[in-house]
């Protein structure tokens, strides 16, 4: 069979692979070379033997997850700071935005997947984290995911129990409505133009959290910031110092499905995510890692 015969097999189970790896990785980049790495070994697979291809490519690509996992647990006991996924951006009117590289995994991601769910997901060993998704997300049978991760069914039962025991306690309590988002996220926009911090601290929820990830290559908050006023003595030292360089330019934008801004100044790009619970703002996702930004530097 063709190499042009193995990629129309492969292409309908892309997004699925994208999808499952993104979520087990958090890195987009990361995502879609695991998708091409499993097409590489479909090409090279016997296929008219495969009776199932897709249960073929999702354990290939768990594999290849996991391996990746191993290593990068190694490398997150050094990182520097909060660890944050890198960020699903699309543009505020839900259209690809044009030179995108990303803008059709963007489209396929952003719709489900939270940061606060990959971050909990970041907090599971790996075979949790695999189970959980394989069973919950993706709707896998025990026995299949038996025979992806290599465990009998009883332990691959209890490895998805543990995710999801995590993962519920992860939840947000009050979903926030689409006039709710809408507002918040606009008043948050324009407290920020305006260096306006009583304006913020009437959005913020007294348990509020700021998380920032710089990876140690730009200036980010070390530690959550829990709590309004820690959040608001954070925003009023930057406003002391100007707050952001000049000039910046703060984009609407929806990052992991939560509205955002794409932020861009004289020293590089950024992201920030809103995440809104009830009728204020919960978490404050902000990635600068520069590393995980690449996909819109140059945009």
């Amino acid at each position: 069979m063709s190499a042009h015969d193995a990629a129309a097999s492969f292409e309908p189970h892309r997004r699925f692979l994208v999808g499952l790896a993104y979520r087990m990785l958090g890195s987009v980049a990361e995502a879609e070379d695991v998708a091409q790495d499993a097409f590489l070994r479909w090409n090279a697979t016997d296929r008219e033997r495969v009776a199932e291809p897709r249960a073929f490519l999702a354990r290939t690509a768990s594999r290849l997850c996991l391996d990746r996992m191993k290593a990068a647990s190694t490398r997150r006991e050094h990182y520097v700071g909060t660890w944050l996924p890198e960020p699903v951006v699309e543009p505020a009117s839900g259209a690809p935005a044009s030179g995108e590289p990303h803008a059709s995994t963007a489209l396929a991601l952003a719709e489900d997947v939270s940061i606060a769910l990959l971050m909990t997901l970041e907090r599971l060993s790996p075979l949790e984290r695999a189970a959980f998704l394989l069973h919950d997300v993706f709707d896998m049978d025990y026995r299949e995911i038996a025979h992806i991760l290599d465990r009998s069914e009883a332990a691959c039962r209890q490895l998805a129990t543990r995710g999801r025991d995590h993962v519920r306690d992860e939840r947000p309590r009050f979903a926030a409505t689409p006039d709710a988002t809408a507002r918040l996220a606009g008043a948050f926009h324009t407290a920020m133009l305006q260096g306006d911090l009583a304006g913020l601290a009437r959005i913020l929820a007294d348990d509020a959290v700021l998380y920032g990830d710089g990876g140690g290559k730009r200036n980010a908050v070390l530690n959550p910031l829990h709590g309004r006023d820690k959040i608001l003595r954070f925003f009023a030292g930057l406003a002391a110092k100007g707050w952001l360089p000049e000039p910046w330019i703060a984009e609407p934008a929806v990052i992991n499905g939560l509205p955002g801004f794409v932020i861009r100044t004289a020293d590089g790009v950024e992201t920030l995510a809103l995440e809104i619970s009830g009728d204020a703002i919960a978490a404050i996702y902000g990635v600068r890692n520069p590393d995980k930004l690449r996909h819109l530097a140059d945009r």
